[in-house]
């Protein structure tokens, strides 16, 4: 699900406290290790033989009910635990916020042991040499990796070994109002597959009133970066280069090239047209139209599904079909996104690591990802977690949840849907948000608006590149 973005202020925050952060990577906390074992695995003996518990303080960007969730899943784990560890959850702001403070506690030699963080925060989080690869721990206790969601792990492993633990996670799709869909005398089995195909029922599903307002438009999504992201990868296409910056360090972004400039043009002439709406870049605002009932189809993510199907009740009924495609040629697929957990190695000692360790392999199990799942709507990471009972029954009662597991299982890992690992991601994502709402508004042609966006961000490559090179 989609947290806040950064704003200008932020972003300049961020891109300064990235480079301070690298600089000082060697810093350790109070008592932990520094040395050149910092970075190792320990394994279940360092807890065995503690005689004391061990605190794991744990940094998360969750609220509201997934914040429920956390806190519900962090009691389980420590009363099983045999007091032997305890698991402090602490809440951080938004995503955006928890990596700035992870960067700032680098700085001051006091990180946390775990911490989530999201999917484009990764690239910082391995250049960082903070944490302990998780393949180290799996590899330590023949941890079941194969029970991970491929394409989930896909997007945190780098050369085939899984750098963090993906906890939770969201994919993209189309929702659809089926109701709008019988009026217009279409057919709400038969979605559309691509961007032309959702272009042309866009028009058919405008409605307008007598005096000749639009009350239902077509199409309507929230201009967010994430979502072209997930069409660029459909078409088979890297989003940055260096093969999405897992051969080495991304020098530049590629939105700007055949498939971005086309999903910019596509959107510009559907809202010119009038058979889609322009609510900017707020997701609320573009869920609310949605909720509404006035617009017939809609790209967001899985997160949302529950809140729409509830919100729906005795007005509509909500569908969901795969994301589209960029075009009716393409055989890609769309990237997941949401946030793993890292676990800290500079300045902790083995039983800090170890028992956050055993905490990532308690919320990563089946029951745990069951309960994660049906508690927030994320989709679970295990995928052992579907055969639980009481994911079956959740299942069953939102039934627009299969097509989510659908598509994730069709689509074969790759590097373009594993998505692109850069350090300055956040600042990626709002530049393309730049020149797709340049382009939708009409303040510049399609081509320029995403050309004059690529480089706008490309300041702010050179300068990460150079503070970790």
């Amino acid at each position: 699900m989609r947290q806040p973005k950064l704003n200008r202020a932020m972003s300049a925050v961020v891109a300064l406290a990235t480079a301070a952060a690298l600089t000082a990577c060697g810093g350790t906390g109070s008592g932990g290790d520094s040395g050149k074992n910092a970075l190792d695995a320990p394994g279940a003996e360092v807890l065995q033989k503690a005689t004391d518990k061990t605190v794991v303080e744990f940094w998360h960007g969750m609220k509201g009910a997934n914040a429920a969730a956390i806190d519900k899943l962090v009691a389980d784990f420590n009363a099983q635990s045999g007091g032997k560890v305890e698991v402090k959850a602490i809440y951080q702001g938004n995503y955006d916020e928890t990596i700035a403070k992870y960067k700032a506690s680098v700085q001051q030699k006091n990180t946390p042991a775990l911490v989530q963080v999201y999917d484009i925060g990764s690239r910082f989080m391995v250049d960082s040499k903070q944490t302990v690869p998780m393949y180290k721990f799996i590899e330590k206790d023949a941890f079941p990796v194969g029970d991970i969601e491929p394409n989930i792990a896909n997007y945190y492993s780098i050369d085939g070994k899984l750098q963090s633990m993906p906890f939770n996670t969201s994919t993209p799709l189309l929702y659809l109002n089926k109701e709008a869909f019988v009026r217009a005398g279409l057919d709400p089995t038969k979605p559309p597959k691509n961007l032309d195909e959702l272009g042309e029922l866009a028009k058919k599903l405008t409605v307008k009133d007598a005096g000749g307002k639009t009350v239902q438009y077509g199409f309507g999504a929230a201009i967010y970066g994430w979502l072209l992201e997930q069409l660029i990868a459909t078409d088979g296409k890297e989003y940055c280069d260096n093969g999405n910056g897992r051969k080495g360090l991304a020098t530049k972004v590629q939105f700007d090239q055949e498939t971005g400039v086309r999903v910019a043009q596509w959107w510009a002439d559907l809202v010119k047209g009038g058979y889609a709406t322009n609510t900017g870049r707020k997701t609320d605002d573009a869920q609310a139209a949605f909720k509404a009932g006035t617009v017939a189809m809609h790209l967001e993510s899985t997160g949302a599904m529950r809140g729409y199907v509830d919100a729906a009740k005795g007005k509509f009924t909500v569908l969901t079909a795969p994301y589209p495609k960029a075009s009716g040629t393409a055989t890609g697929g769309p990237i997941i996104g949401g946030a793993s957990l890292w676990i800290s190695g500079v300045g902790h000692n083995d039983k800090e690591k170890r028992a956050a360790w055993e905490f990532v392999k308690f919320a990563a199990s089946p029951a745990q990802q069951a309960k994660w799942h049906t508690g927030t709507g994320y989709v679970p990471v295990n995928t052992k977690a579907l055969d639980e009972q009481i994911d079956k029954d959740w299942v069953a009662q939102y039934p627009q949840f299969t097509t989510a597991v659908d598509q994730l299982h069709a689509l074969p890992p790759s590097v373009a849907s594993a998505g692109c690992l850069l350090g300055v991601m956040p600042q990626a994502r709002k530049a393309s948000e730049d020149g797709l709402e340049a382009a939708i508004v009409g303040s510049k042609p399609a081509e320029q608006a995403m050309k004059d966006a690529a480089t706008s961000v490309q300041p702010a490559i050179d300068s990460y590149n150079k503070s970790v090179g």
